[in-house]
């Protein structure tokens, strides 16, 4: 069945309460631990239509805002998802309390239990109207984003429609259109100050009504981080800054090298070859039809799963007027269906996005067998592991997008990889530091920013952009509005992705296997299960930031990148 068929219609909560309570009641009763699990199972079809018509509706909602219809749809689940989640809550209750917890466990997994456990901790009926308030936030958020319309170069856009003029060859169109782009943040400081000074006291708030110190123990809580705390967090952080650093400066000194220019700024940085940036060969048809012959020579796995996506129409990827900004996988329970969608713009972005949303829907394809709505997908730090892995395993077809740019591309692919991770540390220190300090103002906050680039990002280099110099850069990182701590983790996965470059180029057949294995297990283990389990070296271990950093400098030394 195609996507545009899926059938949606808004759950009535009352009745949907009334099973929910009589099956977890049955739960609670029942003699035997097969017993139990049947309940179990039989509740899992009922939080899997709600979590299917949740999903179609956030699907449809981002593929157009400006429809009233899943307009309303958004405004009923951002006041209802947290009363569902109330519900569940009391589902968490019976399985953790149960006398057949251990029988359970074989069924269902360790790590299950440990996000049951995790998050009762972070619910309590108690924070309903500040669950509800944070969601209409969000919503608040990717509205003010998705209102954008600039009109540049004789037509009216969105900021993703800009993207492909800030890597423009002419640096006057580059300036005009990085001009353009941050003005829509600047003329719109004070609405993005408000509804992130509010998200800030709101999840305060929630905290401090949970009983923890601040929002920080209970964010690390929320993104269900079973197997690693802050301490580990912030040793990763200083591995980072000593061995990775340090590299980025040298690649951003390569870049003005090439370039020819005495300093890199914030216009130049996107722009990584006077030839112009490698960009794809052809339309968004050409890209698929490209994409449908890399996954079918892959493997029998990934063309199985890419004709599925294909046939029956789970991907809206090209930019349109009020579409959500940028690119997400999700998964729709009972049409066992996996959804990409993106912003094409006609830079090399579009294959990154094919890639690394692919990686997050194969994983997600080869382990629909799980019913249990918790355990679909991994905790994101394990789950992006699989997305930007599959950016690198996909390295032998890039001809089939870039042809002549092919190399020109992977180079900067490596090289964006590298510069991402100090990016990332960047955004996940700021929010420790701001959930660590909530009555900064928004002045300080900005101003914190601005100091921690200075510190892991210390090229940048603002020309004068006063907005950008105030530290305005994270207005657009929605991570840091939606997702609090979320950031973090796409830096742990990418030293993870680093390592299967690494591994497959020395064992390209037992890698893919290991690949495949930390796809089936979806979200059944935990992060440092799934590290062990695709064969990786924790990123928290000593000596695994520097050894896999080692391999990737002498690649990029062998490269001349000066003659792509």
């Amino acid at each position: 069945m195609k996507f545009n068929d899926f059938k949606y219609e808004r759950p009535s909560y009352e009745e949907f309460r009334k099973s929910f309570l009589e099956i977890v009641k049955d739960i609670n009763q029942s003699s035997s631990s097969e017993e139990q699990k049947e309940n179990i199972d039989k509740l899992n079809v009922l939080r899997n239509d709600v979590e299917t018509m949740s999903t179609i509706s956030s699907i449809r909602h981002s593929i157009n805002t400006m429809d009233s219809f899943y307009e309303k749809e958004r405004e009923y689940w951002d006041e209802y998802s947290p009363l569902y989640e109330e519900l569940n809550s009391i589902f968490y209750e019976a399985v953790v309390g149960s006398k057949y917890k251990n029988e359970l466990i074989k069924y269902y997994g360790k790590q299950f239990f440990k996000i049951a456990e995790y998050s009762l901790k972070s619910f309590s009926s108690d924070i309903i109207e500040e669950l509800q308030e944070e969601n209409k936030l969000c919503s608040k958020y990717t509205k003010l984003l998705a209102s954008a319309k600039i009109y540049f170069e004789g037509k009216e856009r969105n900021l993703s429609g800009l993207m492909r003029f800030m890597s423009s060859k002419d640096r006057d169109m580059r300036t005009k259109a990085s001009k353009a782009y941050y003005s829509f943040f600047e003329e719109n400081e004070d609405k993005f100050d408000e509804i992130f000074d509010n998200m800030v006291k709101l999840r305060d708030k929630i905290a401090k009504k949970l009983n923890f110190e601040n929002f920080v123990e209970l964010g690390y809580i929320r993104m269900m981080r079973t197997d690693y705390n802050a301490e580990m967090v912030k040793n990763f952080r200083k591995q980072v800054k000593e061995y990775i650093v340090p590299l980025a400066n040298d690649i951003y000194k390569r870049q003005e090298s090439r370039l020819g220019i005495d300093k890199l700024t914030y216009v130049d940085e996107n722009f990584e070859f006077l030839s112009g940036n490698a960009t794809p060969k052809g339309s968004p048809e050409y890209i698929m039809e490209n994409g449908r012959k890399m996954y079918e020579e892959l493997s029998t796995e990934t063309k199985e799963f890419f004709d599925f996506m294909m046939e029956n129409e789970l991907m809206d990827l090209v930019t349109k007027k009020g579409k959500a900004a940028g690119g997400y996988c999700t998964y729709i329970p009972n049409h066992k269906s996996p959804f990409i969608f993106s912003n094409f713009n006609q830079t090399s972005d579009d294959i990154d996005v094919l890639t690394h949303e692919a990686g997050h829907a194969f994983q997600l394809y080869m382990s629909t067998y799980i019913e249990m709505p918790e355990i679909n997908f991994p905790t994101f730090e394990s789950c992006e592991i699989h997305s930007m892995s599959m950016e690198f395993i996909t390295w032998p077809w890039m001809d089939l997008f870039f042809k002549e740019d092919t190399e020109k591309y992977k180079f900067t692919h490596m090289s964006s990889a590298i510069k991402f991770i100090p990016y990332g540390i960047v955004v996940d220190e700021f929010q420790h530091r701001i959930y660590e300090n909530v009555s900064m103002s928004k002045e300080e906050r900005k101003s914190v920013w601005r100091e921690l680039e200075k510190e892991y990002l210390p090229h940048k280099d603002y020309e004068g952009c006063e907005f950008l110099e105030r530290g305005g850069w994270w207005f657009k990182q929605g991570h840091i509005f939606k997702n609090p701590f979320y950031y973090i983790d796409y830096t742990l996965a990418q030293i993870c992705a680093l390592q299967f470059w690494k591994n497959i180029r020395e064992n390209k057949e037992s890698t893919w296997e290991n690949y495949l294995d930390i796809c089936r297990v979806g979200g059944t283990k935990s992060f440092l299960e799934i590290v062990e389990i695709g064969k990786l070296k924790s990123p928290f271990e000593d000596g695994c930031v520097e050894n896999v950093i080692n391999s990737i400098k002498d690649w990029l030394e062998s490269i001349d990148d000066k003659s792509l």
